[in-house]
Parts: C-alpha cells; sequence; structure tokens
C-alpha cells in the first residue's frame, strides 16, 4: 500500500503555560483514576483508557459486549470518580421519547386558580447517561437520545431546555441477542465517537473477579476530577499541536476505507461496502490528541492516531457479503489497512 506523503512540518503549538500544567496535572489524575477504577473494575485497562479519551474529547461511545462484563459498573464507576451526576436508562419496546427527555405537566395554582404547565426533566438531565441496550427501543425513541447528544439540548413545544455541561452518553448493546431489536443505522452509529468492544477477562482476572463479588470487598472511590476541570480539559484537548504528516495519517486511513476511493487497497474494494466518512477523520485526529495528554505528552503522534484506530473505525466500516462469508471483520480489514499505510516516523515520540 502506499505510503502518506505529507510534509512534516514541526506541530505548532497553541499551548499556554495554563494548559501544560493543566496537562502535566492530568497525567497525575489518570494514574489516580485507574487506580480508583481498579477498585472496582478489574483489568479491562484498554476499554478505560478509550472510555476516557472519549470524556475527553466531548463525545460519545457505544460499550458492546455479553452480559455480565461490568459495562455499567464502569461507567457509575467513572462518573463517581469524576464527580459527575449519573443516571441510567433501561432502554425496551415499549420507551417513549417523553420517558428520556420529559414531559409537560398541568399543574394548578392554588392561589389563582390558574392552570399551568411545568416541565418535569427527564434522566437525560445528567452530566452521564448509561443508556442500556440501546438497540432495545424503537427508532422514534432512539432518535430522542440522539437529538440530545448532538445538540446538547432539549425542546419541548416552543421551550429549549440545555443539558448540563459536561454531557456524555454512553451506550450499550448486546452483540448476541438481536431478536425484537431495533439496530442502530449507520447513520446514527455515526454519532458515537468509539465503539468499544468490552471482551471476557483473562482466567486471572475471572478468579479475582469471584473471589472480590463473593466476599465482603467493598471498594472506596474518591473522586479525581470534578466536572469544572473536565470542562477545561475538553478545551485543552482541542488546542494540542498535531503536525501535518499527522493529520495525513489520519486523513488516509479514512480515506483508505472507501472501496470507490484510488487509494483503496484491492482487499478494501473486494470486501468493504461502505468506508469511514470525514467525521472518521476528525475524530482519530481529536482522539490521538486526548490520548497524548492521558499520558502526559504534549502534542500527537501517529501511534496516538493508530491506538484509536480500531474504536473509531469499525463501526464506520460496513463489511460485504464476501467479507463475511470468509469470516472476516471490520476490524480484520483495519488492522490490515494500519499494517499497510505507513507513515511518515514521528520527529518526536
Amino acid at each position: 500500500m502506499s505510503k502518506a506523503q505529507p510534509s512534516s512540518t514541526a506541530p505548532t503549538s497553541n499551548l499556554d503555560t495554563n494548559d501544560t500544567s493543566a496537562i502535566a496535572d492530568l497525567k497525575d489524575s489518570y494514574a489516580a483514576m485507574r487506580k480508583e477504577l481498579a477498585q472496582v473494575i478489574v483489568g479491562q485497562d484498554e476499554v478505560i483508557e478509550q472510555l476516557l479519551i472519549s470524556i475527553f474529547c466531548r463525545s460519545h461511545a457505544l460499550l458492546v459486549g455479553v452480559p455480565g462484563l461490568a459495562k455499567t459498573l464502569l461507567v457509575s464507576t467513572v462518573s463517581q470518580v469524576l464527580d459527575l451526576s449519573f443516571k441510567r436508562i433501561q432502554f425496551t419496546p415499549d420507551l417513549m421519547p417523553a420517558d428520556i427527555t420529559g414531559t409537560e405537566v398541568l399543574e394548578e395554582d392554588h392561589t389563582t386558580g390558574r392552570r399551568l404547565f411545568r416541565f418535569v426533566k427527564g434522566p437525560v438531565f445528567a452530566n452521564m447517561i448509561l443508556a442500556d441496550e440501546i438497540n432495545r427501543t424503537p427508532p422514534k425513541t432512539q432518535a430522542a437520545l440522539l437529538e440530545a447528544m448532538q445538540e446538547h439540548h432539549v425542546t419541548i413545544g416552543e421551550e429549549t431546555y440545555p443539558l448540563p455541561e459536561p454531557f456524555f452518553v454512553l451506550a450499550t448493546q448486546n452483540p448476541i441477542e438481536q431478536e425484537g431489536t431495533y439496530p442502530l443505522p449507520e447513520a446514527q452509529l455515526d454519532r458515537f465517537m468509539f465503539n468499544i468492544r468490552v471482551d471476557y477477562p483473562t482466567a486471572e482476572e475471572e478468579l479475582d473477579i469471584i473471589k472480590r463479588v463473593s466476599g465482603t470487598y467493598r471498594a472506596h472511590i474518591t473522586k479525581q476530577l470534578t466536572a469544572e476541570k473536565v470542562l477545561r480539559l475538553q478545551e485543552v484537548v482541542r488546542r494540542v499541536p498535531a503536525a501535518d504528516h499527522v493529520l495525513a495519517y489520519a486523513s488516509s486511513l479514512a480515506r483508505a476505507t472507501r472501496p470507490k476511493e484510488a487509494e483503496a487497497p484491492d482487499f478494501v474494494q473486494e470486501m468493504v461496502s461502505w468506508g469511514a466518512g470525514p467525521r472518521a477523520g476528525i475524530y482519530l485526529v481529536i482522539g490521538a490528541k486526548a490520548r497524548a495528554i492521558l499520558q502526559g505528552r504534549y502534542h500527537a503522534t501517529t501511534e496516538d492516531v493508530r491506538a484509536v484506530a480500531l474504536p473509531v473505525l469499525r463501526h464506520r466500516v460496513i463489511t460485504t457479503f464476501n467479507a463475511e462469508a470468509a469470516g472476516v471483520s471490520s476490524d480484520d480489514i483495519i488492522r490490515m489497512l494500519i499494517d499497510g499505510l505507513k507513515p511518515e516516523a514521528d520527529l518526536d515520540v
């Protein structure tokens, strides 16, 4: 596969002294957060890193895994560590949009006798929303949540109600049982920055989980950040510099997933029906920037782009029947692209 050909200019930093200080503090906070989460969540290091990256990118994530892998526990524990308000919505076939956003109720003022409508906020009015089994509810209800994700507000009648900031939606899906479900269409999946795969624990991790849960172990979580600090770090992420060759590599990687593009390799043309759109390239760069500051670095590298490529691209690469028949998944195709597309070496990793 052809090599990405950027002009390798050094990244221009927009970070000031306060930004660099915030990044240095975040590196320490990140280590502390991992320590706090480890009291409750055994293993799942990549899942935790990807979840935190999506939060600092002011984006949303889709967690896919079989039942019993502590997806709900992970999200609720992260909200405690970040000191954010948390609400869990269990999606069911009879759930209505008003059950998520809220509704107006008619009340009578006993002093004047007048009747007025009062808006009662729904569970979406929280910093962190867990949309549990989002594919269990009809498209109308899914759309109500996805509008809130995009606009960060809810409109009821003529009134618009802003959602609390920061605001994140972390949705879960069960990849096994698909009867009676309403799978999210590709256009709605594209609103999620990451598709995070939650896998089974190792033998040692599973033994540790059984010991903790079946015994008297109790975790004591200490908050490490606040909503104000999270908002501050979200602004810092956008100012983290990325060199031209890093941007070019992210763009080339996203474009190579499209079977009708000239730069798409033969296996993509054969096994991919639809590739990633421009939003994928944007998320590759922003995700790389967030990963860099979590590790205490002040600019993004191509290694950061590669590290976030799977969760960014796996739900944006739609495979053909030939690929499915051969047992080739979107993850396999993305790994082949990463192996084949060689970026310029980073000047300072």
